[in-house]
């Protein structure tokens, strides 16, 4: 029960995607052929509101729901790692023509197709769990 609120986010997080058709195939199809601005909007307007509260939580002006700092700590420099890791990302969401959070909405609607991609999705993050120490991080 102490975890309930979270559950409920996550369902309106859940209901605002479907409405909002960003887990639907065709808008990401249209996303990658650059045939239309509507999956564009969306995540350029998600990266704007998350630069602004970057910005808020570093200056100090958010807090914790008890008034503690948020504490975001520097990223290491490099771009290689990011590089690599938003083609493997990028490759993933044009294969299985969805990102992470929608797989589980898919489910939820009843896309029984969508298990294969959420194996897979599972599966690549315990290979990376596996071959982490590795990796230059």
């Amino acid at each position: 029960m102490k975890y309930i609120k979270f559950l409920l986010v996550g369902v309106l997080f859940g209901i605002t995607l479907s409405k909002a058709e960003v887990i639907s195939w065709f808008r990401i199809y249209e996303m990658f052929k650059l045939q239309s601005f509507h999956m564009y909007g969306v995540i350029g307007s998600a990266v704007a509101i998350g630069i602004i509260l970057m910005y808020l939580f570093k200056k100090g002006t958010l807090k914790t729901l008890h008034g503690k700092d948020i504490i975001v700590e520097p990223k290491k420099k490099g771009i290689w790692r990011n590089l690599i890791g938003g083609i493997i990302f990028g490759l993933g969401w044009a294969l299985g023509g969805t990102c992470p959070a929608p797989m589980y909405i898919l489910l939820g609607k009843g896309v029984i197709s969508i298990l294969i991609v959420l194996f897979g999705a599972h599966l690549g993050t315990f290979l990376y769990h596996a071959v982490k120490h590795k990796l230059p991080h």
